[in-house]
């Protein structure tokens, strides 16, 4: 237990010193920002009156809002990457080995931080998507449970993009890493477009893949519909299923991280 302690206590410390260092270099809080508002336009005004069909644009502005948030806390996690890499590098790593200090600390803390990171964007996105006309259909209750779920998940893939970083060579293997793998999973699911419109062979993968189940749980909570309601058992089970597959990927990737943390700090 004192242990556990320590760790949370420590993990509090690293948490508030990446985060001055966030502050110190606003332009990672930039990226964090202006990507999500300029996918928010990008996909409203240019492609939303194409993919809405006869919906049109505004039906589709609140389909795709949910999508965005999940790919950007997802993205999000290329920071955790990208952090690691960089205290690696510099010999920030070695410094923090020399200090009385939790091993659980430095990569609670990295992760803890980039969760505050991705609240922010959350709430910059759904600013600039009250701006182009989403609303939230359902209660501030669903409202609140909607954003929980989405930040379970943006912690969860910090704990990926942990595992990465601290096994990248360099930052700019970091760099092409910590994104490389979102891509298939962001786009193939409902982030963007319906399920029923994918091909048969990629909507089962879309189905079952975590980002859809976030989405359309998130989708649900805010009482966001558009074209044909999802079905089966993951979509039927939105909420329950992004639930159990946030736990699964901290369970499994967070030991690893930090046993891989402890296998380059005593190096």
């Amino acid at each position: 237990m004192n242990a556990l302690v320590k760790g949370l206590s420590d993990g509090g410390v690293v948490t508030w010193r990446n985060l001055l260092n966030v502050r110190r270099n606003p332009d990672w809080l930039m990226a964090a920002t202006l990507q999500p508002i300029m996918f928010v336009l990008l996909f409203a005004y240019v492609f939303g009156n194409a993919i809405g069909g006869d919906a049109g644009g505004t039906a589709y502005r609140e389909f795709m809002i949910a999508g965005i948030f999940a790919q950007t806390v997802a993205f999000n996690s290329a920071f955790t990457v990208i952090g690691f890499a960089n205290d690696l590098q510099k010999g920030i790593i070695d410094r923090f080995r020399s200090l009385p200090m939790s091993r659980l600390a430095v990569v609670l803390g990295r992760t803890t931080s980039d969760l505050v990171v991705s609240v922010i964007a959350l709430v910059v996105m759904s600013l600039c998507g009250l701006l182009v006309g989403w609303r939230i259909r359902g209660s501030a209750l669903d409202a609140v449970l909607a954003y929980l779920v989405m930040l379970m998940f943006a912690w969860a893939l910090s704990w990926v993009g942990a595992l990465i970083g601290l096994t990248a060579r360099s930052v700019e293997v970091a760099q092409s890493a910590g994104l490389i793998w979102m891509f298939p999973l962001s786009f193939v699911s409902s982030a963007f477009v319906p399920l029923d419109k994918l091909p048969a062979g990629l909507r089962v993968i879309a189905e079952w893949n975590p980002f859809t189940a976030v989405i359309n749980a998130t989708r649900t909570l805010f009482g966001n519909r558009f074209g044909a309601p999802p079905t089966g058992w993951p979509a039927e089970h939105a909420a329950l299923y992004s639930i159990v597959c946030c736990v699964v990927i901290i369970a499994v990737f967070a030991p690893l991280a930090t046993a891989r943390y402890r296998r380059v700090a005593s190096k």
